[in-house]
């Protein structure tokens, strides 16, 4: 399970190196699934993935380094009798900031281990495996999710939200996942990617989607 479930997130981001809309979408695909390409798009995604943890933990240390500031601050103010609204503004300020910055830590911890882990051949075999599905499938997919999005159009959710549904799709349909267990793995895929309100909707959309399809 826990070799699917790194796989999923892997072959998500390396569905995000590639283009999905507009004329040029269909010749990205094909040329993604030529020889050697989807080796490329991982080490693209790792190299991104990468990228993005260097960059949590820097703005994790800068709100870091403002907390401080901001409680040294409210510590000289007490100290010169200031007034006491401006010592609890630098206070709730310099919370603020260290709030911030555990949550981007907290939110940042799991990447590492994702990139540790991904040099695992089943971890790796498992992500291109789907992201391949998806590429070769994607226009087939696409219309049958848009058949149970109740008003709304795939194209007009946000790409992120766009290649989870897509690989819960090929998870449910190519590689025989439970769909109790494709639905919660991408609602967990877009609590770490996504929003609060694409969460809700990949939730509502899978539900109908695997009813649909049983």
């Amino acid at each position: 399970m826990q070799s699917r479930t790194l796989a999923r997130e892997l072959a998500l981001l390396m569905l995000g190196q590639v283009n999905d809309r507009g004329p040029a979408a269909t010749a990205a695909g094909t040329a993604a699934l030529a020889e050697g390409s989807l080796e490329g798009l991982l080490q693209q995604a790792l190299t991104s993935l990468s990228q993005h943890v260097r960059d949590a933990l820097d703005r994790s240390a800068e709100d870091l380094q403002q907390a401080q500031q901001e409680l040294l601050d409210s510590e000289l103010q007490e100290e010169g009798q200031a007034q006491l609204p401006r010592v609890r503004q630098h206070l709730q300020t310099g919370l603020s900031h260290a709030e911030q910055a555990l949550n981007r830590l907290s939110a940042s911890l799991e990447l590492p281990r994702l990139l540790l882990l991904a040099d695992l051949e089943e971890v790796r075999r498992g992500a291109i495996s789907r992201a391949r599905a998806v590429l070769r499938d994607r226009e087939q997919i696409d219309e049958r999710l848009d058949r149970v999005m109740e008003g709304w159009r795939l194209t007009r959710l946000p790409r992120i939200d766009r290649d989870i549904l897509r690989l819960a799709a090929v998870d449910l349909e190519s590689f025989a996942t439970p769909p109790a267990v494709a639905c919660n793995e991408a609602v967990e895929l877009a609590n770490r990617y996504s929003d609060e309100q694409g969460r809700r909707m990949i939730n509502g959309v899978l539900r109908r989607f695997t009813s649909a399809t049983v």
